[in-house]
């Protein structure tokens, strides 16, 4: 059902948006903004003309909410089927379906950002920390509404590259364009609709959130991979100590009597097939962690 020609980019966006009922939220922030930022533009290039007679305009090039809402939806199935792995074959066994991650490249990014996240969580909270302690520190202050509004425009900057990451790394479809800075008002009035803006308080509790899960992810990544790889590698090793190849100094202070040289050697292909497991099980994690993490931070950072 046709809506009534907006005569405000308010309206427009408004219509756009609830053509967009239903699409991912990520989605209608992009197709938002993009929206906004064209409209603008033609705005500013006929300031002669009124509003409403410049958005008559605009529907007949630029197209109708619901035209544009629809290009969009068709577009984002489109770069999705792309960009999506291939699935892997399906299997009929549980054994299967657990070696299976192993083609599963979304795992093994996965486990790359549990590494990375370690980093990206102490300076996000470093930044938020400070950013609140100098804006509360300094809010009695004239330059300390500055350093504020500063800060909270960093953090919207900051959300924008963590998505990329997350949407990089986790497949979790992420916002491409910023949030539209609003321009109706005086200054005050934006910067008090900045400070009430509700994401903004959510990106940095997802910030303060990446430390204690950054170090969850961290210790998790680097104790699997550190006990999977010794317990596949060990066999080797014993293998090549006792051939002389691998030199251990302490190795010659010990002394294996014979009953103990059966139980060694069914150890080795032991810790061989627990460290694969333990490979595979950690895979099986970081790939939870990221479908996990990706909707932590859809549910954060996205308005």
């Amino acid at each position: 059902m046709s809506t009534a020609t907006p005569r405000t980019v308010a309206e427009y966006l408004e219509q756009l948006r609830a053509a967009l009922s239903g699409a991912d939220p990520a989605l209608v922030q992009d197709a938002l903004y993009d929206a906004e930022e064209h409209l603008r533009g033609e705005l500013r290039e006929n300031r002669d003309k009124p509003e409403a007679e410049v958005l008559a305009k605009i529907v007949g090039s630029y197209g109708a909410p619901e035209e544009v809402a629809e290009i969009y939806v068709d577009k984002e199935k489109v770069v999705r089927q792309a960009l999506r792995p291939p699935p892997p074959p399906p299997r009929a066994s549980a054994l299967g379906r657990f070696f299976a991650v192993g083609a599963d490249p979304r795992a093994y990014s996965a486990l790359f950002y549990m590494l990375l996240s370690l980093a990206t969580g102490i300076f996000y909270f470093t930044w938020t920390v400070t950013g609140l302690s100098l804006s509360l520190g300094l809010s009695i202050l004239i330059f300390g509404i500055v350093i504020a509004v500063l800060f909270f425009g960093t953090t919207r900057v900051l959300s924008l590259v963590e998505g990329r990451i997350v949407e990089a790394m986790l497949g979790e479809r992420m916002p491409r364009r910023p949030l539209y800075p609003p321009r109706e008002g005086s200054m005050f009035k934006r910067i008090g609709a900045m400070f009430k803006d509700p994401r903004t308080w959510s990106t940095l509790l997802y910030f303060v959130l990446m430390l204690p899960l950054g170090i969850v992810y961290f210790t998790f990544a680097v104790t699997g991979i550190a006990l999977s790889l010794s317990f596949i590698l060990a066999p080797l090793a014993h293998l090549g100590w006792m051939l002389g190849l691998v030199q251990v100094d302490w190795a010659d202070h010990i002394h294996f009597n014979e009953p103990l040289d059966v139980p060694w050697q069914l150890a080795d292909p032991l810790l061989f097939v627990l460290g694969v497991v333990l490979l595979f099980a950690l895979l099986h994690l970081a790939r939870g962690v990221g479908r996990f993490q990706g909707g932590l931070a859809k549910a954060l950072l996205v308005n």
